[in-house]
């Protein structure tokens, strides 16, 4: 039984109200969880000339977080399924307020980067609670897509408007409170969600043991991946590390699947991944991250180190591609997830994404910010918003209320390595190119305007590539997609984990009251 379910009949108005505030609930957490990756980026040369963080440490200031986030999200899904995710959700914001405030404090290199492991540690509680709450609570086909572009746009706009809120505590505060601001949110969201949000209706029948051997291989090979990735922006993708890393975490997934198929309470089930529907999505979703991160990079660099921008202006002008992103998400992709094929919305969104980055490699040292700069984001924008929202509904459409946890850790899960291996290999690409544009022209590498020229040579190149991943997004969403909507459909959280194929073809029949539960049981199998 889904907490919607469980809620006052459909019209009343407590009832409306409950999941509306709800949704206010979850998508403050989500934000706090998106810009939170960001918001210390613009802070991390005042924190690191206040704690004395040497450059080749600096990174950890990012890494910590990514890493326990990426590599957590399993686990943190699973527990979500099992011990109820309204329990995990808000014990994820107290966790993450104390963690906060421990890094605001922190008086050394150490204290902060363990501070940083620990949001990520408890962002992957929060992360999969959310999606997961947010599926079971919103049944209703109109309302389930107005919810989902709402949280869409958060997915989608939350790292911009990270930059912006860390531009702003930073030039007029100090880095600090790009780590406190989070603490009383944190806090006064988690009172607010103990009122609002419904019970999880786990029951005995449906509680099992945790998948001790799949949460070890499943989040080791996340983490190895992960650390991997982000050890690449500073020692090269050919270093043994790096390369050690990477094959010890493809070798941790492979036994992981093994293993999955094997038991009989897995952390995640494979049947989850393996829908055509929900794979696609997450490959689309996490290709898309690997250009949108990339885009982040290239765009901070360029602003304040070519164009000479504040960290307030430059955060303020990624602004146009947030409202972009809301509108497209909230005005027209929440408006049409019901009416038309899922890879409709997905697949032109991610067209439109790669235009954007067409219009970025023509980008100059002097090209105009209102010329070059705020068309490319225009377009991503709207591209991206068209992506987020029907990605994470198919997420979740169709599974059984007790793997919604394993659901969403999965989209996800995609997000967060799809973002550290953008980051990771648009950064190496444009640092190459960068070296080798200079070193052609070693008689004016001195020179401080050949060295822009350089440094956006390089970003160039890296946009192409970038360009690239998202027209092969853009592909595997029009080949493998092939969600159709159908009337009901949301209202099945108890339905089959394969309903969204059954749609497609046409063969699911409506569910009503008068099924009986050994043909529930028949259907969720």
């Amino acid at each position: 039984m889904s907490s919607a379910q469980a809620q006052a009949p459909d019209g009343h108005p407590a009832a409306e109200s409950r999941r509306w505030w709800a949704l206010a609930v979850i998508a403050i957490a989500q934000l706090m969880i998106v810009l939170d990756i960001t918001i210390v980026n613009i802070a991390l040369p005042s924190a690191q000339k206040d704690l004395g963080i040497s450059d080749a440490d600096r990174q950890w200031v990012i890494t910590a977080y990514t890493l326990a986030f990426g590599g957590l999200l399993l686990l943190g899904g699973r527990l979500g399924d099992l011990f109820g995710r309204k329990r995990v959700f808000t014990i994820g914001l107290l966790g993450f307020a104390l963690a906060s405030a421990i890094g605001g404090a922190a008086t050394g290199p150490t204290m902060l980067f363990a501070a940083r492991a620990l949001q990520g540690a408890f962002g992957a509680l929060l992360a999969p609670s959310a999606l997961g709450l947010l599926s079971t609570t919103f049944s209703d086909p109109k309302e389930r897509s107005t919810a989902f572009g709402i949280f869409g746009a958060i997915a989608g706009g939350g790292a911009a408007i990270g930059l912006i809120t860390g531009g702003l505590l930073t030039e007029y505060l100090n880095w600090r409170w790009c780590l406190f601001v989070n603490t009383p949110i944190a806090v006064v969201t988690a009172f607010a969600a103990f009122s609002v949000l419904e019970r999880d209706h786990i029951g005995k029948g449906t509680r099992v043991k945790l998948d001790l051997p799949g949460a070890l291989l499943g989040c080791g090979g996340l983490l190895a991946i992960v650390f991997g990735m982000s050890e690449a922006v500073t020692r090269g993708w050919g270093d043994w590390l790096v390369l050690g890393s990477l094959l010890l975490g493809v070798a941790l997934l492979a036994v992981f699947v093994l293993v999955e198929k094997r038991t009989t309470h897995a952390l995640l089930p494979l049947h989850i991944v393996a829908d055509r529907n929900r794979g696609g999505g997450a490959l689309s979703v996490g290709l898309a991250m690997i250009g949108m991160f990339g885009l982040f990079l290239f765009l901070t660099y360029y602003l304040q180190v070519i164009k000479g921008f504040s960290p307030v202006m430059s955060g303020v002008s990624f602004l146009p591609m947030t409202a972009a992103i809301i509108i497209s998400s909230t005005g027209f992709a929440a408006r049409q997830m019901t009416r038309i094929p899922s890879r409709n919305l997905i697949g032109p969104g991610l067209l439109l994404a790669a235009a954007g980055m067409a219009w970025l490699t023509q980008m100059k040292v002097d090209s105009p910010w209102a010329g070059m700069v705020l068309p490319a984001e225009l377009l991503l924008g709207f591209g991206m918003g068209l992506v987020f929202m029907p990605s994470m509904s198919l997420a979740t459409l169709g599974v059984a209320p007790n793997e919604a946890g394993a659901a969403s850790a999965t989209i996800n899960s995609a997000q967060q390595v799809g973002g550290s291996f953008g980051t990771a290999l648009l950064n190496t690409i444009a640092a190459s190119a960068t070296a080798s544009w200079l070193a052609s022209r070693i008689a004016g590498a001195g020179d401080p305007a050949v060295q822009a020229q350089g440094a956006v040579h390089g970003y160039v190149i890296a946009t192409w590539v970038a360009m690239g991943i998202l027209l092969l997004a853009a592909l595997i969403a029009f080949l493998m997609i092939d969600h159709r909507p159908a009337p009901g459909e949301a209202a099945g959280a108890t339905g089959a984990v394969g309903g969204a194929a059954e749609d497609a073809a046409g063969a699911r029949a409506p569910q009503t009251q008068e099924q009986t539960p050994a043909q529930q049981r028949q259907r969720a199998r």
